[in-house]
């Protein structure tokens, strides 16, 4: 398709191209070339900022575990029931992990938020994972890491309960 003209003294030009802002374009996919490295980590900061206590909790998480011999190989793994918050690789084991973030623990510890109902849907959802992709046969257990992070502190404090709780309901589990 061409490009829009403008006539001016009888001579037809293209019209000038809006300039791309970088956070457009890395909301759109596409890559600036020619920018600044200043440009982008001021993308980033402005992408980063607005993220709510629980992207942040799991983006901690996330770095927490990968430092204790984690692999993460999924993030926000959506299902028809719910998301899985992370899920990652130990060894030959697939860990589901469900992270909890408070602000602090006046209304308990985040851990306590994950109860039976949770731990059922959390459950059905990992048996789904595993059957999409083909991984039934390998050892799987469920973990929660809670994170406390006061909104006066820079860094969170992490609990991380490896093998927090057994799969609930049988949904096909040995199937």
């Amino acid at each position: 398709m061409p490009r829009p003209r403008q006539v001016y003294r009888g001579i037809a030009k293209p019209l000038p191209r809006p300039p791309v802002t970088m956070l457009k374009a890395v909301q759109l996919g596409v890559a600036v070339i020619g920018q600044r490295r200043r440009g982008l980590v001021n993308v980033v900061r402005r992408l980063t900022r607005g993220r709510s206590l629980g992207e942040r909790g799991e983006a901690q998480a996330a770095r927490w575990l990968r430092r204790q011999g984690c692999q993460i190989v999924a993030r926000r793994c959506r299902g028809q029931l719910g998301e899985i918050d992370l899920v990652a690789v130990e060894g030959r084991t697939v860990v589901f992990v469900e992270v909890k973030t408070r602000q602090s623990q006046d209304a308990g510890h985040p851990g306590d938020a994950v109860d039976v109902p949770k731990q059922r849907r959390l459950t059905r959802l990992a048996v789904a994972y595993l059957r999409k992709h083909g991984l039934l046969e390998y050892p799987a257990r469920f973990d929660v890491v809670a994170v406390t992070w006061p909104v006066q502190r820079r860094k969170p404090t992490i609990e991380h309960f490896p093998h927090a709780f057994e799969a609930v309901g049988y949904d096909g589990l040995f199937s």
